[in-house]
């Protein structure tokens, strides 16, 4: 079902959906009181929901919708400043994706992604969630000189909040490559700078890695990757999209590589492949190389893949990989080991 005040949108939409056997639009809304009865008539299996939208901005009505009859949901919202910080809070109050509305002018690629993002969607089980344990800061966390690098694309913002939540101020240093379109990037850096204990930012061209901060690709018409020489620093590779996405989390795991002894690198929750075959080669090369399980992933694609190709050598549920990541890069103080015994 469509939810759009635009009659313009719900066209395109619809056109873009028209060819797919696999889906079929039962329904379109206007606004959230409108949806809200189309809904509980029509009882469609994914919703696809315009972020601003008059009567009922679309974030209150997701908020109502995931907690009253949760179900699968694609955001579609412009790509302002406004609008992706919009799409953002929708993620995390459970949002599939967030997609954005033409710029421009419409062309032969827009809402291409949306077809098998609905298909995706649909198949979503919504689950309780443990959150995995917050660290206090006197833990006395130490990182060992390793790094971390975290790929993730559909449900992505939700497993790197839940991931990143428990890290201590002084983690691993961490590079992230989330596909998401650059505009909604810098916003994400920042919700995530703001909520978490250690440093996120943008990655920059020939910035050190240093514990306690997180390194976010910036998008655009970069890739990040790792430096190949002299300190490990974030490199910008301009250049064509790699496994259908820039960035591409299969360039940065594979610019791991000449690093792979200090690499700890794990594959998130997804839609399609890319990450597999850079997860396969940085393991190939001695890297610690892990996988999100079916179970807690929003979209099993490219955990799927990497696990098949044997890319990883565990796989964990959302709420362990916090807690694994620290263990491999890093150990924790005496108070808290300490503390540990006298529980058990």
């Amino acid at each position: 079902m469509i939810v759009d005040d635009s009659p313009t949108i719900r066209r395109l939409i619809r056109a873009r959906l028209a060819p797919d056997p696999r889906l079929v639009v039962v329904g379109e809304a206007e606004d959230p009181y409108q949806a809200r009865d189309l809904i509980k008539a029509l009882n469609p299996d994914v919703l696809t929901l315009d972020v601003e939208m008059p009567r009922m901005s679309g974030l209150a009505f997701l908020e109502k919708l995931m907690r009253l009859r949760p179900m699968p949901v694609v955001m579609i919202s412009t790509e302002t400043h406004r609008g992706s910080a919009a799409a953002l809070e929708a993620l995390s109050l459970g949002a599939i994706e967030c997609i954005g509305k033409p710029a421009g002018g419409v062309t032969p690629s827009t809402f291409a992604q949306l077809p098998e993002l609905l298909v995706a969607a649909s198949e979503v089980k919504f689950r309780d969630r443990e959150r995995p344990q917050h660290y206090p800061p006197e833990n006395g966390y130490v990182p060992n000189g390793k790094f971390l690098l975290l790929g993730s694309s559909t449900g992505g913002v939700d497993a790197l909040e839940t991931i990143l939540g428990a890290f201590p101020e002084n983690c691993p240093p961490t590079l992230i490559t989330q596909h998401m379109p650059a505009s909604f990037l810098a916003s994400f850096a920042g919700r995530l700078d703001k909520r978490f204990r250690p440093r996120v930012c943008l990655g920059t061209h020939c910035a050190q890695l240093t514990p306690g901060t997180v390194y976010l690709a910036p998008g655009g018409a970069y890739h990040l990757a790792l430096s190949q020489g002299g300190p490990l620093q974030c490199c910008l590779v301009s250049g064509d999209k790699v496994s259908g996405h820039r960035p591409s989390v299969d360039v940065l795991f594979k610019s791991a590589i000449p690093h792979a002894a200090r690499a700890v690198a794990v594959l998130l929750t997804g839609m399609g492949r890319d990450g597999a075959e850079g997860l396969l080669r940085l393991r190939e090369a001695g890297g610690h190389c892990a996988a999100q399980d079916k179970a807690t992933s929003i979209v099993y694609g490219m955990p799927r893949v990497a696990k098949e190709r044997g890319a990883a050598e565990v796989v964990l549920p959302l709420e362990r990989v916090a807690e694994h990541v620290l263990a491999e890069c890093g150990s924790f103080g005496q108070a808290r080991l300490s503390g540990a015994g006298n529980a058990a």
